[in-house]
This record gives structure tokens, sequence and C-alpha cells, in this order.
């Protein structure tokens, strides 16, 4: 494909690097134990057929009302998880220097996250919720627990940290990534702290890239959301926003602004990125369903496809690769094609390897496609 083509082409580019690049991440933390709802048990340890679909587990439930029903989770694996520490990991193994912030212990570092918060030289600021994934051939059901992620406000922060620190740590950042809004009761007044009292007092970088991702926003209020969305835009200010969405997600954006539901096609997606972008008075908005993705800036919209797997080993932290991917991307000075391709691949990779790639990696995978 031509797109795949290009990228490889920009990324053999002797100037294309992200080891000098520095991303901070925050602001959540979870343990991710990832199940598979048992539809038939044959014996014991994994000897069992899973529910594959949502739907089918949609009925499975539905046939128990009024009565009640006794469904087994089987365990796969446990693992560190969370937007932002899954998004972190990734752009850390892309080459970035990154530095984290986030829920991975209040008293002391989870050992789930020990080696993460160790890289990545992370501030923990409470202990990290905890997400039961049950994952099937369509996609996920996600259920979290997020009590202690309350405890994070602007002025916990400001007490944890320091204003000066925060504002020198801000200051040294060529990308800045906030991610699941949805889950943070506080995070929008956190971002209004940002832009109050550090972002005006941190070094100027009119380049520096923010990234936002709302985490499947269905729960909170259609008024906390309009709320943070219009804090997105102020942060054009100081730098370039991104805003990365999956496509429940715009579909739920697209409909908060007024427009006209439209069905899923390549035109149709790109002409939400487009109307949500200008609405919102954005840098750039990405849109990734599971088998392509698109973006919107200023210049236009654009399109790639990703290289749909089947079945994959793993799908809970496909999006947070996607979001690494197209940010790093960003971040090395791609196109707007190549960075939607690198963020497919970078995807693709983890869900049929269960583990994130280096360049090296995306350069082999992108050429064999």
């Amino acid at each position: 494909m031509e797109h795949q083509q290009q990228t490889l082409k920009e990324l053999n580019r002797p100037s294309i690097s992200l080891a000098s690049k520095k991303a901070l991440v925050g602001i959540d933390g979870f343990i991710d134990k990832i199940v598979h709802p048992v539809a038939q048990r044959n014996g014991p340890g994994d000897d069992f057929s899973r529910i594959e679909t949502i739907a089918d587990f949609g009925k499975r439930i539905s046939s128990a009302a009024g009565k009640s029903a006794n469904l087994e989770l089987a365990p796969i694996t446990e693992k560190l998880g969370g937007n932002g520490p899954i998004m972190a990991n990734a752009q850390r193994c892309l080459g970035a220097q990154v530095r984290y912030i986030g829920a991975l212990g209040k008293d002391s570092i989870h050992p789930l996250f020990s080696e993460f918060a160790t890289t990545t030289k992370a501030v923990s600021l409470a202990d990290p919720g905890v997400t039961h994934a049950a994952e099937f051939k369509d996609g996920k059901i996600m259920f979290g627990s997020t009590g202690s992620l309350e405890t994070i406000t602007f002025p916990f922060l400001l007490e944890h940290i320091g204003l000066e620190d925060l504002m020198d740590l801000f200051s040294q950042q060529d990308s800045i990534s906030m991610v699941n809004w949805t889950m943070i009761p506080y995070l929008s007044e956190v971002f209004e702290g940002f832009l109050d009292q550090i972002l005006p007092a941190a070094k100027t970088n009119p380049d520096r890239l923010f990234f936002f991702d709302l985490a499947d926003p269905e729960k909170r209020s259609r008024k906390d959301l309009l709320r943070v969305l219009k804090i997105f835009g102020r942060f054009e200010e100081f730098g370039k926003v991104i805003l990365g969405l999956n496509h429940r997600e715009a579909e739920q954006i697209d409909a908060l602004l007024d427009f006209e539901p439209l069905t899923k096609s390549r035109q149709n997606l790109q002409t939400q990125a487009t109307r949500i972008r200008e609405t919102l008075k954005l840098n750039t908005v990405v849109i990734h369903p599971v088998e392509c993705a698109v973006c919107a800036n200023a210049e236009g919209a654009y399109y790639a496809e990703g290289p749909l797997c089947n079945d994959p080993k793993i799908t809970t932290g496909a999006g947070d690769h996607f979001n690494a991917g197209f940010l790093s991307a960003s971040l090395m000075g791609l196109s707007p094609e190549a960075s939607l391709t690198l963020a497919v691949a970078t995807s693709g990779f983890y869900v049929r390897n269960a583990d994130s790639p280096s360049l090296k990696d995306l350069i082999s995978f992108i050429g064999s496609w």
C-alpha cells in the first residue's frame, strides 16, 4: 500500500529519532486483570471454551433477567495497566525519554509497576485502580474500581510535587499527555490548574504537543464533557493539542456537538474528525476504529488502513499503543499519513505479540505487512 511505502521512506530519513524527545505522561494507574468469560468448562485450568463475542456475552447476561446467573471469569494474566502507564511504556519502547506521574502506589510502588516506575522516574500519587478486562474477539468490556483515584486533585499535586518542580518538569517536555479523564473525577480541575498556574510560568515551546484521551466518557455527564472539551482548546495557547478518540468516543462527541449521525465509512470518519476539530478549535483530532484510522488538522483530513488482526493475543491497551505511535510519529515530524500508519502498526504489533514494539520492530512490521 502507498501509505506504508511512504511511511518507511520517512522513517529511513537520517534525522528520524525519538532519542532526544522528552515526554511526560499521566495521570492514572491500574492493575489490569485480563479475563476470558467462560462459555463451557470441560476441565480444570485452561480446558474451557470462552464466550467469543460481546453480543454473545450480552445474551448470556440478558437471559438471567428475573432469575440469576453464575459467570466465570477465567484469569489470563495480570499486568501493569491504565491508559497512562501503557501509553508511557509504549512511548519508552519507541525510544522517547519518558517521565510519568500517576497512581502507582500510595505508600510504596506496587510490584507490577516497580520496573516501570524506575525507568520513567515516576512520581506516584495514589494507589492504582483495578480493572477486570473481559476480552472478546470483537472488543473488550472493562470493569473498573477507581476509588483510589479520587485523591488526585490539583492541590494534592502541588502538595506532593511542588509548584516550582511542576513548572520545571513541564518546561522540559516536548510532549505532555494526560489521559483517562473519565476515570479521574477531578481531572478537569487539574487541567485548569496547569493552565492557570503551571504553563504560564513554564518555558515557552510553541511546538510542544499536548495529547488528551477521554477513555469512554459515556458515564460522565453532558455538562462535564462539554466543560473538558472547552478546556482542551485552552491548551492551544501553549502548544498544539491532539485529541485521540476511538470510534465510539468520536460518535459520542459528534452527537454532543449536535451533528447529525453518520454511518461509518472512510469519508464520514474524515468528516467527523474535521468537524470535531473545527468546532473545538484544536490542532489535530484523531479517530481510530479497529480496522483503520483518520486524522484532521488545519491542512486537511487523512486516512490509513490498519493491519486488522482476527485473533489477537491481547486487546486491552491497543488504543493506548495507537496513541503512543501517533504521538511519537508527530514528535518525529512525520506526515499525517505516516503518523497514522505508524500508529496502526504500533497497535497491530502489540495485539499480535502482547508486547510493545521498538521503532526497529515497526519498520520490519510495516515492511512485511
